[in-house]
This record gives structure tokens, sequence and C-alpha cells, in this order.
């Protein structure tokens, strides 16, 4: 785990708008700086930037990536169809990769039976110190850090904030949709 710097986070979060405004492709942010981003500030340190972006865009911006800096990271071999590692500075960046079934759900790539809501991507864009993103939906969020207990994960402080302000969130339709 690298130490947190939210000025290379910001600007990391800033080189990835640009570089896929260039490529035309949609991308959103998850974990904590979703809640962030919904919320217009920064409300905790953050570990590292968790994005989501279309299956089939993934060489394109591995590529464009590569070029502004970032660098590729191995990630374990269980995870390789469905998420890219970078790392600049001090800033941990990962991609993960979604797609539809033949049936039209949206799944993690390579992970089919992680069946997310439908409205998971949110089409609008929130801003944070002049930066903008889309976001994964509140309740997708807060459904990931529910599984992830039921999984076994051992419950973290932040995630248990996260639930909280979440919850805060959708009771509050506070995300403006």
């Amino acid at each position: 785990m690298t130490q947190y710097n939210a000025e290379n986070q910001l600007q990391a979060l800033y080189d990835i708008g640009a570089i896929s405004k260039t490529l035309g492709i949609a991308f959103w942010l998850r974990g904590g700086w979703a809640i962030d981003f919904l919320l217009g500030r920064v409300t905790r340190p953050h570990d590292d930037i968790d994005i989501v972006t279309w299956i089939d865009h993934r060489e394109r911006l591995e590529i464009e990536l590569e070029k502004a800096g970032y660098e590729k990271v191995p990630v374990k071999k269980e995870f390789c169809d469905r998420q890219s590692d970078f790392h600049k500075e001090d800033v941990d960046i990962t991609f993960t990769y979604i797609t539809r079934t033949a049936g039209g759900k949206l799944i993690m790539n390579g992970l089919p039976e992680w069946v997310w809501r439908p409205e998971s991507l949110i089409p609008e864009t929130f801003i944070l110190e002049g930066i903008t993103a889309q976001v994964i939906h509140p309740n997708q969020l807060l459904e990931e850090k529910e599984v992830y207990e039921q999984i076994g994960r051992l419950p973290r402080k932040k995630d248990a904030v996260s639930k909280k302000i979440l919850h805060q969130i959708i009771d509050e339709k506070a995300y403006g949709l």
C-alpha cells in the first residue's frame, strides 16, 4: 500500500479523464472516490483509485496510460480477465472491466456470477475540485460492500463508514438522480 496523496490521485483522475475523452470511452469510479464525487468533497484519505470501464476499451486504454507514464503492474492470474493495475508516483489505480451477457445482464468480465444492478452505470457526471467523473450508482456501491462481507472479506473500519454514508446518500437521494 502506498502513502495517500490526494493531489497526485486527483491529478491521476484528471489524466484518466483526459485520456478517456481522447479515446471516446466512458469510465465510472468505484469505492471511496465514487463516494467523494457523489458528495462533491474529499471525505477521507484513499489508498487507491478504483475505476470501471468496458472490456472492449482495455487494449487502447492500457496503451494510452503507458504513453502517459503509468506503469502497468502485474495482477494475479485469476484476476487477469477482469482487471488491470497501474501505478504512477504514489498512486495505485485498478481498472476493472465490465461486459454484458448474451441476455444483456451487466457483469464483471470473467466473473459471470456477479450480476450488477441494471442502474449501476450512472450517466450523469459529478465534479470534485474541478475534475469531472461518472460514478457507479450508490446502490451498487453499497451492494458491493455487503457482498464482500458475505464472501468472507474481513470488515474494515472504512467500509463501515462508507456503508453509513452510502445509506445516507441513498435515503436522501443526495446524488441528484
